[in-house]
Protein backbone atom coordinates (compact mmCIF):
# COMPACT_ATOMS: atom_id res chain seq x y z
CA UNK A 1 0.00 0.00 0.00
CA UNK A 2 1.30 3.45 -1.33
CA UNK A 3 1.04 6.41 1.32
CA UNK A 4 -0.19 9.74 0.29
CA UNK A 5 2.03 12.33 -0.40
CA UNK A 6 2.28 14.86 2.63
CA UNK A 7 4.23 17.38 4.11
CA UNK A 8 2.59 17.45 7.22
CA UNK A 9 3.65 15.78 10.31
CA UNK A 10 1.94 12.47 11.11
CA UNK A 11 -1.18 12.49 13.20
CA UNK A 12 -1.74 10.24 15.75
CA UNK A 13 -2.45 6.99 15.99
CA UNK A 14 -3.17 3.59 18.15
CA UNK A 15 0.27 2.47 19.94
CA UNK A 16 1.27 -0.83 18.10
CA UNK A 17 0.35 -3.03 21.44
CA UNK A 18 -3.31 -1.31 21.19
CA UNK A 19 -3.34 -2.01 17.45
CA UNK A 20 -2.07 -5.77 17.57
CA UNK A 21 -4.84 -6.07 20.60
CA UNK A 22 -7.35 -4.88 18.80
CA UNK A 23 -7.04 -7.63 15.37
CA UNK A 24 -6.79 -10.49 18.18
CA UNK A 25 -10.30 -9.14 19.70
CA UNK A 26 -11.53 -9.09 15.91
CA UNK A 27 -11.11 -12.77 15.70
CA UNK A 28 -10.78 -12.42 12.19
CA UNK A 29 -9.61 -14.88 9.54
CA UNK A 30 -6.53 -16.86 10.84
CA UNK A 31 -4.08 -20.24 9.73
CA UNK A 32 -1.72 -21.80 11.43
CA UNK A 33 1.93 -22.70 10.65
CA UNK A 34 4.38 -24.90 11.67
CA UNK A 35 8.01 -22.32 12.55
CA UNK A 36 10.44 -24.83 11.11
CA UNK A 37 10.88 -27.38 8.22
CA UNK A 38 9.18 -30.41 9.07
CA UNK A 39 8.22 -32.72 6.32
CA UNK A 40 5.88 -34.44 8.31
CA UNK A 41 3.74 -31.97 8.59
CA UNK A 42 3.54 -30.44 4.68
CA UNK A 43 4.53 -26.74 5.38
CA UNK A 44 1.15 -25.66 4.87
CA UNK A 45 -0.82 -23.28 6.00
CA UNK A 46 -3.96 -24.61 8.02
CA UNK A 47 -6.74 -23.26 9.26
CA UNK A 48 -8.32 -24.17 12.19
CA UNK A 49 -12.00 -25.01 12.90
CA UNK A 50 -12.00 -22.23 15.20
CA UNK A 51 -9.41 -19.79 16.78
CA UNK A 52 -9.69 -17.15 20.05
CA UNK A 53 -7.43 -14.90 21.34
CA UNK A 54 -7.16 -14.69 24.93
CA UNK A 55 -6.80 -11.02 26.35
CA UNK A 56 -2.95 -12.80 27.65
CA UNK A 57 -2.06 -13.42 23.67
CA UNK A 58 -2.70 -17.20 24.47
CA UNK A 59 -4.45 -18.80 21.54
CA UNK A 60 -7.09 -21.32 21.99
CA UNK A 61 -7.23 -23.72 18.47
CA UNK A 62 -9.86 -26.11 17.44
CA UNK A 63 -8.36 -28.93 15.02
CA UNK A 64 -9.59 -32.24 14.13
CA UNK A 65 -8.26 -35.06 16.21
CA UNK A 66 -6.57 -36.57 13.34
CA UNK A 67 -5.03 -33.46 12.14
CA UNK A 68 -0.76 -33.95 11.93
CA UNK A 69 -0.49 -31.15 13.93
CA UNK A 70 -2.55 -32.73 16.89
CA UNK A 71 -0.63 -35.67 16.39
CA UNK A 72 2.82 -34.25 16.39
CA UNK A 73 1.63 -31.66 19.03
CA UNK A 74 0.60 -34.34 21.44
CA UNK A 75 4.09 -36.32 20.71
CA UNK A 76 5.77 -33.35 21.28
CA UNK A 77 4.54 -33.08 24.67
CA UNK A 78 6.95 -36.26 25.67
CA UNK A 79 10.14 -33.78 24.53
CA UNK A 80 9.53 -30.51 24.55
CA UNK A 81 6.26 -28.32 23.03
CA UNK A 82 5.90 -28.07 19.49
CA UNK A 83 6.53 -24.36 17.88
CA UNK A 84 4.05 -22.57 15.47
CA UNK A 85 2.73 -19.77 14.00
CA UNK A 86 -0.71 -18.25 13.92
CA UNK A 87 -1.41 -15.30 11.15
CA UNK A 88 -4.35 -13.52 11.76
CA UNK A 89 -5.68 -11.33 9.01
CA UNK A 90 -7.09 -8.30 9.31
CA UNK A 91 -9.95 -8.01 7.12
CA UNK A 92 -11.68 -4.32 5.98
CA UNK A 93 -15.51 -4.16 7.17
CA UNK A 94 -16.70 -3.22 3.16
CA UNK A 95 -15.77 -4.62 -0.08
CA UNK A 96 -12.24 -3.12 -0.67
CA UNK A 97 -10.24 -4.31 -3.74
CA UNK A 98 -7.19 -4.91 -1.04
CA UNK A 99 -9.46 -6.11 2.02
CA UNK A 100 -6.60 -7.24 4.24
CA UNK A 101 -5.59 -3.93 6.38
CA UNK A 102 -2.82 -5.50 8.47
CA UNK A 103 -1.43 -8.99 10.08
CA UNK A 104 -0.13 -9.92 13.38
CA UNK A 105 1.99 -13.21 13.95
CA UNK A 106 1.67 -14.74 17.08
CA UNK A 107 4.61 -17.30 17.17
CA UNK A 108 4.82 -19.61 20.00
CA UNK A 109 4.30 -23.53 21.55
CA UNK A 110 1.36 -25.89 20.75
CA UNK A 111 0.21 -28.40 23.00
CA UNK A 112 -3.32 -29.97 23.24
CA UNK A 113 -4.74 -29.64 27.02
CA UNK A 114 -6.10 -32.43 29.68
CA UNK A 115 -9.88 -33.32 28.64
CA UNK A 116 -10.71 -31.29 32.09
CA UNK A 117 -8.49 -28.65 30.82
CA UNK A 118 -10.16 -28.52 27.47
CA UNK A 119 -13.50 -28.60 28.36
CA UNK A 120 -12.73 -25.64 30.88
CA UNK A 121 -11.42 -23.80 28.41
CA UNK A 122 -14.12 -24.05 25.64
CA UNK A 123 -16.79 -23.20 28.33
CA UNK A 124 -14.62 -20.00 29.40
CA UNK A 125 -14.40 -19.16 25.60
CA UNK A 126 -18.18 -19.81 25.41
CA UNK A 127 -18.83 -17.16 27.46
CA UNK A 128 -17.56 -14.35 26.21
CA UNK A 129 -17.99 -15.54 22.39
CA UNK A 130 -20.89 -18.57 22.27
CA UNK A 131 -19.90 -20.62 19.21
CA UNK A 132 -21.44 -23.95 18.39
CA UNK A 133 -18.39 -25.42 17.29
CA UNK A 134 -16.85 -25.27 20.91
CA UNK A 135 -19.33 -28.50 21.69
CA UNK A 136 -17.73 -30.59 19.32
CA UNK A 137 -14.48 -30.49 22.08
CA UNK A 138 -13.87 -34.07 22.46
CA UNK A 139 -16.55 -35.36 20.27
CA UNK A 140 -14.36 -35.12 16.96
CA UNK A 141 -11.84 -32.07 17.62
CA UNK A 142 -9.08 -31.08 19.98
CA UNK A 143 -8.42 -28.04 21.43
CA UNK A 144 -5.08 -27.09 21.73
CA UNK A 145 -3.10 -23.99 23.30
CA UNK A 146 -0.78 -22.00 22.05
CA UNK A 147 1.57 -20.08 24.38
CA UNK A 148 3.28 -16.88 22.89
CA UNK A 149 6.62 -16.42 22.68
CA UNK A 150 6.72 -13.07 20.74
CA UNK A 151 4.24 -11.14 18.50
CA UNK A 152 5.09 -8.95 15.35
CA UNK A 153 2.22 -6.60 13.57
CA UNK A 154 2.28 -5.12 10.20
CA UNK A 155 -0.04 -2.56 9.02
CA UNK A 156 -0.02 0.89 7.75
CA UNK A 157 1.85 2.74 10.64
CA UNK A 158 4.90 0.12 10.34
CA UNK A 159 6.12 -3.04 11.54
CA UNK A 160 6.74 -3.55 15.50
CA UNK A 161 7.97 -6.58 17.13
CA UNK A 162 5.83 -6.97 20.36
CA UNK A 163 6.31 -8.86 24.03
CA UNK A 164 3.86 -11.14 25.13
CA UNK A 165 3.35 -8.75 28.21
CA UNK A 166 2.98 -5.52 26.58
CA UNK A 167 0.35 -7.29 24.32
CA UNK A 168 -1.72 -8.52 27.51
CA UNK A 169 -1.24 -4.72 29.23
CA UNK A 170 -2.77 -3.37 26.10
CA UNK A 171 -6.82 -2.86 25.79
CA UNK A 172 -7.98 -3.13 22.53
CA UNK A 173 -9.41 0.40 20.37
CA UNK A 174 -12.80 1.47 22.07
CA UNK A 175 -14.63 1.04 18.77
CA UNK A 176 -13.01 -2.42 17.98
CA UNK A 177 -16.52 -3.74 18.12
CA UNK A 178 -18.68 -0.90 16.46
CA UNK A 179 -16.06 0.06 13.97
CA UNK A 180 -17.31 -2.53 11.11
CA UNK A 181 -21.20 -1.27 11.21
CA UNK A 182 -20.50 2.03 12.00
CA UNK A 183 -18.23 1.45 8.20
CA UNK A 184 -21.02 -0.06 6.14
CA UNK A 185 -23.45 2.42 7.61
CA UNK A 186 -21.40 5.00 6.62
CA UNK A 187 -20.63 3.74 2.65
CA UNK A 188 -23.95 2.77 2.02
CA UNK A 189 -25.95 5.28 4.09
CA UNK A 190 -24.04 8.32 3.91
CA UNK A 191 -22.15 8.82 1.20
CA UNK A 192 -22.60 12.23 0.95
CA UNK A 193 -20.88 12.40 4.18
CA UNK A 194 -18.25 10.42 2.43
CA UNK A 195 -17.88 12.67 -0.43
CA UNK A 196 -17.76 15.89 2.14
CA UNK A 197 -14.62 14.32 3.86
CA UNK A 198 -12.70 13.99 0.51
CA UNK A 199 -12.27 17.99 1.03
CA UNK A 200 -9.61 17.11 3.35
CA UNK A 201 -7.66 14.91 0.95
CA UNK A 202 -4.36 16.19 -1.13
CA UNK A 203 -6.22 17.14 -4.82
CA UNK A 204 -4.08 14.45 -6.70
CA UNK A 205 -6.14 12.10 -4.61
CA UNK A 206 -9.45 13.44 -5.31
CA UNK A 207 -10.33 11.55 -8.55
CA UNK A 208 -10.23 8.00 -7.13
CA UNK A 209 -12.81 6.39 -5.30
CA UNK A 210 -13.12 7.16 -1.49
CA UNK A 211 -13.78 4.30 0.94
CA UNK A 212 -13.84 4.65 4.48
CA UNK A 213 -10.91 2.28 5.85
CA UNK A 214 -10.74 2.15 9.45
CA UNK A 215 -11.67 4.16 12.77
CA UNK A 216 -10.13 3.93 16.15
CA UNK A 217 -10.02 6.77 18.83
CA UNK A 218 -7.74 8.79 17.21
CA UNK A 219 -9.31 9.37 13.67
CA UNK A 220 -10.99 7.59 10.64
CA UNK A 221 -8.99 6.49 7.73
CA UNK A 222 -10.11 6.73 3.91
CA UNK A 223 -8.60 4.45 1.24
CA UNK A 224 -8.77 5.48 -1.92
CA UNK A 225 -9.25 3.32 -5.18
CA UNK A 226 -7.83 4.72 -8.49
CA UNK A 227 -6.39 3.45 -11.83
CA UNK A 228 -2.89 4.68 -10.29
CA UNK A 229 -3.13 2.43 -7.15
CA UNK A 230 -4.60 2.69 -3.91
CA UNK A 231 -3.97 5.03 -1.19
CA UNK A 232 -4.66 5.50 2.99
CA UNK A 233 -4.90 9.07 4.42
CA UNK A 234 -5.93 9.09 8.16
CA UNK A 235 -8.10 12.04 9.34
CA UNK A 236 -7.19 13.17 12.48
CA UNK A 237 -9.30 13.88 15.43
CA UNK A 238 -8.71 17.11 17.42
CA UNK A 239 -8.77 14.53 20.45
CA UNK A 240 -8.70 10.75 21.42
CA UNK A 241 -12.47 9.86 21.80
CA UNK A 242 -14.00 6.73 23.55
CA UNK A 243 -17.93 7.03 22.85
CA UNK A 244 -20.58 7.13 20.04
CA UNK A 245 -21.64 10.37 21.20
CA UNK A 246 -17.82 12.03 20.86
CA UNK A 247 -17.35 10.07 17.39
CA UNK A 248 -20.48 11.90 16.10
CA UNK A 249 -18.97 14.87 17.39
CA UNK A 250 -15.49 14.44 15.65
CA UNK A 251 -17.15 13.47 12.70
CA UNK A 252 -19.56 16.98 12.65
CA UNK A 253 -16.10 18.70 12.75
CA UNK A 254 -14.34 16.95 10.19
CA UNK A 255 -17.37 17.59 7.85
CA UNK A 256 -17.96 21.01 8.61
CA UNK A 257 -14.25 22.44 8.67
CA UNK A 258 -12.99 23.62 5.26
CA UNK A 259 -9.27 23.15 6.89
CA UNK A 260 -8.29 19.60 8.65
CA UNK A 261 -4.98 20.23 10.19
CA UNK A 262 -2.72 16.89 11.14
CA UNK A 263 -3.33 15.06 7.65
CA UNK A 264 -1.31 12.23 6.96
CA UNK A 265 -1.29 9.35 4.49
Amino acid sequence: MTEAPTSIRRPPAPNPAERAKTIATRNGPASLLPTCDRADLGGERVVPVLHHVHPSGSVSVLLPDDHSMVVHAAKQTQRGELAVMIELADQAPVDLREPIRGLLWITGWLRPLSPESARARAVAIAETRPDERLLDVGHGVTLLRLTPASLVLADAEGTHSLRPHTFSAAPPDPFHDYEAQWLRHLESDHSDVVEQLAEHLPAELRGGRIRPLGLDRFGLRLRVESDAGDHDVRLAFSKSVDSPPQLAAELRRLVGCPFLRGRSG
